[in-house]
């Protein structure tokens, strides 16, 4: 059961920090060096500062000085009520599709994972987890939110903090993709009862920010009793709102020799079907049936397309698994190429030892043809129902086997935790 709160939010005051679209960053994990001075030199406040931070002889105390700093100024202020933010994105994903996805941002308290709680759906990697728990005992804050997925086949949810969408939003914000951020502060007791009633029989599913969660987790445990440390901000989205998307996420190979390249090639002849396609063709359709991949090596470049000769095969390999797993692309991919014929373990994926990835095709391709990766395999978007009914299994999948776009902004809405 979920138990969802309001929360007494810390956020900028525009009066004094001027525009959002200058306070505000992408999450943090997609923030390059370049990057970083981009968003400082738009506002000295902007959040990246504090979720990345830099200084010495401690950069984590430095961004707990920043973030009290920034309060003494009333940069940031904290409201004196409890709310739900509604929260709305319109934006034009890789596919070219304009949507609006809806959701809302709240408390959500912490669980274990565990059926009827809280579900992950990807293996996570150690390092980001030790470095967001060195900054949440510094700054005692939520910086970014986590975005999870609920059930509410009825919108009750949504119908409930709807009428307030059709005013003014508190805060808009255009980020660097077109997508537009809307925020609007919702205290109405009565829409809040309805918001907690719709969803405490629910499971929640993380989508993004599993080391965020599971680092939250940690510290809650550190701190131990009961007290706002044991709430997490979580913008959530129904699993049925018509703007959710997934897109894939593609695989890069490199350090393929000669013995690698060639126990590669045995593998493909063995389990798949291999079609040369024209270069625009390579990106599969979405959709079930047959594992179906996109797949460029870079010593001949002649784009290829992969489809799995039989799922009996697929099945053998994973036979300890869910049978939704076994007809996971990612999964399937991992278990049969990464692992099987390139040898890869989950220590080199989990370290990007060998493997890399790319949000498009064209990125993928081009860093093959740059000579930077040795091959390229092109990925279709895992199905929503996929990675619930892989997650309800209890089951992770393997990392970046999801790309929900778009992501949430860092910096709209912060979370004390003391």
């Amino acid at each position: 059961m979920a138990d969802v709160q309001p929360l007494r939010a810390l956020h900028y005051d525009p009066g004094v920090v001027g525009s959002l679209a200058n306070v505000t960053a992408p999450p943090y994990d997609v923030i390059d060096a370049a990057q970083r001075a981009e968003l400082l030199a738009r506002s000295p406040y902007n959040i990246v500062a504090i979720d990345l931070p830099e200084g010495k002889p401690d950069r984590y105390a430095a961004a707990a000085g920043l973030l009290e700093t920034w309060q003494l100024q009333g940069a940031l202020v904290r409201d004196s009520e409890p709310a739900i933010w509604a929260h709305a994105q319109d934006y034009t994903g890789p596919d070219s599709q304009a949507r609006t996805r809806r959701g809302f941002f709240c408390r959500v308290r912490i669980e274990e994972y565990g059926p009827g709680r809280v579900r992950p759906h990807e293996r996570t990697h150690p390092g980001p987890k030790e470095d967001r728990l060195r900054l949440t005992r510094a700054t005692r804050a939520n910086i970014s939110p986590i975005f999870s997925l609920y059930s509410d086949p009825s919108g009750a949810a949504w119908d409930a903090l709807a009428p307030v969408t059709e005013e003014a939003p508190w805060g808009e914000v255009i980020d660097a993709d077109g997508t537009v951020h809307r925020l609007w502060r919702v205290s109405d007791p009565q829409a809040i009862a309805t918001v907690q009633a719709a969803t405490r029989e629910v499971e929640l599913l993380i989508a993004d920010g599993h080391h965020r969660y599971e680092t939250m987790r940690t510290y809650a445990e550190e701190i131990g009793g009961e007290g706002e440390h044991r709430y997490i901000l979580m913008c959530l989205v129904a699993l049925e709102d018509p703007g959710l998307t997934v897109f894939p996420t593609h695989r890069l190979v490199r350090g393929l020799d000669d013995r690698r390249r060639e126990a590669l090639a045995e593998a493909l002849r063995r389990d798949f079907e291999i079609t040369e396609v024209p270069e625009e063709q390579i990106t599969p359709s979405p959709g079930v049936g047959p594992l179906q991949l996109g797949y460029i090596d870079g010593q001949d470049r002649r784009p290829r397309r992969l489809t799995l000769r039989d799922q009996a095969i697929a099945d053998a390999a994973l036979a300890g698994h869910s049978e939704a797993y076994r007809h996971l692309d990612t999964g399937v991919l991992e278990t049969l190429l990464l692992k099987g014929a390139l040898g890869l373990s989950d220590e080199d994926i989990s370290h990007f030892n060998g493997l890399s990835y790319a949000r498009d095709t064209a990125e993928a391709l081009a860093l093959v043809k740059s000579g930077e990766y040795d091959a390229a395999f092109v990925m279709r978007p895992t199905p929503v129902a996929q990675v619930s009914e892989i997650a309800a299994a209890g089951e992770n999948m393997p990392p970046k086997s999801t790309y929900f776009f778009p992501k949430l902004l860092t910096g709209l809405l912060f979370n004390p935790l003391a």
